[in-house]
């Protein structure tokens, strides 16, 4: 039969297939636009399966707030070209709006309902995949509550409104103003995308990360041939340093260097009219702890020269 190019537009737009993909699907199911759609998923999911061995290491992070308490998602692309693709950053935020109403869990968002659409998370992300043409998935979220105060986020290299490339939650914990709580929220969440503190405090620190220095540190002490008594102080020493470099309330505030966050928060009670406290921190930065596919760009255009 023959497929009017009107049909092949409209089944286009509703699936954003290829055009001789939607002609082709059209001619199988004898011009039946639903059953070409059907056709055209079928396609689009196995096509989607295909990539799924691809390293997805690119995407967004996306951050969202809702009272009291704030989700940061990672959503993953193979490209930083799909970062920008308007339909993938609507994605990334209605993620992050679902994962708001759910306990943090990424199989409870996969497994929740997508807005709009009457399918789960991880069926839209089959439905992207289809679209976009590039395997996607939502690899990690973090969420921070407070039972009273705010919660403040920072969003580093920002291409839409809570989407970018490293995203970050700060709870203040206070009952102080809440315009003035946010001001110094917002500006230690700065702080933590450009410090990149391992832990808010001391004793919050991972200990095999802290045995770890303590006997770098020892090894570099004793190299000094001193006693093991001045050893044991000088170690001590080089661990108050490393804690002043990787606890948050120990550093020295990005805003301020002459003071550590603990004493800017400390100075922020006046304006704020209350106590407060940094009662959580998270950090996303966009394929931290993922490995890339490395490849070699000159080999490459040596093999394409050498195959003309």
């Amino acid at each position: 039969m023959t497929i009017s190019a009107a049909s092949v537009k409209e089944l286009r737009e509703k699936t954003g297939a290829g055009m001789m993909d939607c002609k082709n699907a059209l001619v199988e199911t004898d011009g039946d636009m639903e059953a070409a759609i059907d056709w055209l998923r079928t396609k689009g999911l196995a096509k989607a399966a295909k990539k799924a061995g691809r390293v997805a290491a690119e995407g967004l992070i996306g951050v969202a707030v809702d009272g009291n308490k704030g989700v940061v998602v990672e959503v993953n692309s193979e490209t930083d070209f799909v970062a920008r693709n308007e339909q993938f950053q609507a994605l990334v935020g209605n993620i992050a709006t679902v994962a708001l109403a759910t306990d943090g869990d990424v199989e409870a968002v996969r497994n929740a309902p997508f807005p709009g659409t009457g399918r789960t998370v991880a069926e839209e992300l089959q439905e992207a995949i289809a679209s976009i043409g590039e395997n996607l998935g939502l690899r990690r979220i973090g969420r921070v509550d407070v039972s009273e105060g705010v919660i403040a986020t920072y969003v580093h290299n920002q291409i839409a409104p809570g989407l970018g490339k490293t995203g970050v939650l700060i709870g203040i914990a206070s009952t102080g103003d809440a315009e003035k709580l946010l001001q110094i929220g917002r500006q230690i969440a700065m702080h933590v995308a450009a410090a990149r503190p391992l832990a808010l405090a001391v004793d919050e620190l991972d200990q095999a990360v802290v045995d770890r220095e303590r006997n770098v540190f020892a090894e570099q002490a004793r190299e000094s041939g001193k006693p093991e008594s001045i050893i044991e102080k000088m170690v001590e020493g080089r661990l108050r340093k490393f804690y002043e470099e990787s606890v948050l309330l120990s550093q020295a505030f990005v805003i301020n260097p002459d003071l550590s966050v603990d004493a800017a928060v400390s100075a922020a009670e006046a304006d704020a009219g209350a106590p407060l406290q940094v009662s959580a921190f998270l950090s996303f930065t966009l394929g931290e702890g993922v490995e890339k596919e490395e490849t070699d760009f000159a080999a490459e255009v040596a093999a394409v020269a050498g195959a003309q």
